[in-house]
């Protein structure tokens, strides 16, 4: 008898590597194996091979037939005429390029010109506004560079070498939703703009083919096919499953605010990026730098854990009594104010306890992604609910605060690797070569918690107290 059609989905994030091996046709989870990443905003990407070899050890992908990667978005792996890495990869979060990505949107013409062209107008984490850097800051590093692919692109193309760390010239592929998101692949024609890489660079490069959303990369050595791959936040709206009407906010390192569109956008402000998804239609997106990581640093502050900022968060009310937070404790891309830092205001003595504080921290992180929402809302999209992934979406406090400051109910998906389970999807649809991704019976999420908005009146008054503190402070954000 023949046993289960296993696939493997691999979510190549920016702390740790998550493997997860699928049923395809149940859709149940059989194994699944990690391994971490060093921490810090560049990387020798073969960190990540060797991560994805100790997460898959001991015979995780034994049987599989199939495997799609999902992988950080914006990252710059630089390679030269062999194929070797010029440089550690900068990643998405490295703000060093903040100032290259002022420069870039000026010479095309301002923020509008950037959106008409690309969909998207370029900040720090773009791919682009960090070749610019590069090109500015290591012009050796720069000269040497002959291609350019993105994490998941250089990931695929060792799963399907596998000989060695060099990428054959020419090799390499990527998908549509991660080429989105480097700034000089435009989702509006389906075409790249060599001409903006020139601009950034000084030169053209070699730049990966992008695949069609079941397309076959190529296959391992043990016969294995790779599917074309994606980025993360693609590969999480497929693990999803979302359709009209839903809106995920994500809640990890980063926080980010993405639903589908048929159609796709144009923001001339530059707040919405304007991506691609991983099945053919788009994926407009608002990311914030600060998001889980704010409970967490709050949490050490008042020396407690994320279990203990919960419950303090909890004893408070709405409106922190009066505490308002600005979470931009690592600068912010959205707004852009990468040199930023965070605020609190409207301390007085009565207020000041660890229960307001913990309040007011989740109060404004949610705050912040709530405005992502309204851009969002404004190219099209409106929200039935929200759903709520990410480490700190399994916070009481954060499940509580949400629908009032969101003013939508608000789903929290059983916990899942989604990044991984979407790409599992993208692997399944490849190796059955079915022409739609995410049909196979690989299953998208359960929701097991959904919250209606209890406080609608006091959700507007935290959000008018946190948009009158971010006009203040930063009057032109």
């Amino acid at each position: 008898m023949n046993g289960p059609r296993l696939v493997a989905g691999v979510d190549s994030s920016t702390q740790s590597t998550k493997v997860l091996v699928i049923d395809a046709d149940s859709g149940a989870t059989l194994r699944e194996g990690r391994a971490p990443h060093p921490d810090g905003t560049e990387i020798d990407p073969e960190h990540w091979w060797q991560a994805l070899l100790s997460a898959t050890s001991g015979g995780l992908l034994d049987g599989v037939e199939a495997i799609g990667v999902a992988g950080q978005q914006h990252g710059m792996v630089a390679l030269d005429e062999t194929g070797n890495v010029v440089r550690p990869a900068l990643l998405w979060n490295d703000n060093r390029s903040s100032g290259s990505a002022d420069d870039l949107v000026a010479e095309l013409g301002g923020k509008a010109a950037w959106a008409d062209s690309v969909g998207s107008v370029p900040v720090a984490s773009f791919t682009i506004s960090k070749l610019r850097w590069m090109a500015k800051h290591e012009p050796e590093s720069a000269t040497r560079t002959t291609e350019v692919v993105l994490p998941h692109d250089w990931l695929t193309a060792r799963l399907i070498g596998q000989g060695g760390p060099a990428v054959p010239k020419g090799s390499a592929t990527t998908d549509r939703g991660d080429a989105s998101g480097t700034g000089y692949w435009s989702p509006i024609t389906g075409e790249y703009r060599p001409d903006l890489v020139q601009l950034a660079l000084g030169h053209e490069v070699g730049l990966p083919r992008v695949l069609g959303p079941d397309a076959v990369a190529g296959v391992t050595e043990s016969g294995v096919v790779v599917s074309a791959g994606t980025g993360d936040n693609m590969a999480a709206a497929l693990g999803l499953g979302i359709g009209p009407g839903d809106m995920v906010v994500s809640l990890g390192t980063s926080g980010t605010v993405f639903g589908v569109h048929d159609q796709p956008s144009i923001d001339r402000s530059g707040i919405v990026a304007g991506f691609a998804d991983a099945t053919g239609r788009f994926l407009p997106l608002v990311a914030t730098l600060n998001a889980a990581r704010v409970l967490t640093t709050t949490a050490g502050m008042l020396g407690t854990d994320f279990a203990g900022l919960d419950r303090l968060a909890l004893a408070s009310s709405p409106g922190a009594h009066g505490l308002s937070m600005l979470p931009y404790l690592d600068g912010e891309r959205t707004p852009n104010l990468p040199a930023a830092t965070g605020t609190l205001a409207g301390l007085t003595r009565a207020n000041s306890t660890p229960e307001n504080l913990a309040r007011a921290t989740v109060e404004g992180m949610l705050c912040g992604l709530a405005d992502g929402i309204d851009a969002v809302v404004s190219q099209g999209l409106e929200p039935g609910r929200v759903l709520l992934i990410g480490g700190a979406a399994r916070s009481a406090a954060v499940q509580q605060v949400a629908p009032d400051v969101f003013g939508v109910p608000v789903v929290v998906p059983a916990a899942g690797e989604y990044v991984a389970l979407g790409a599992a999807r993208q692997a399944a649809s490849a190796d059955a070569g079915d022409g739609q991704v995410g049909s196979t019976a690989v299953r998208s999420a359960a929701y097991d918690v959904v919250h209606e908005p209890a406080q609608g009146e006091r959700g507007a008054e935290i959000r008018a107290a946190y948009r009158t503190l971010r006009e203040t402070m930063h009057p032109n954000s």
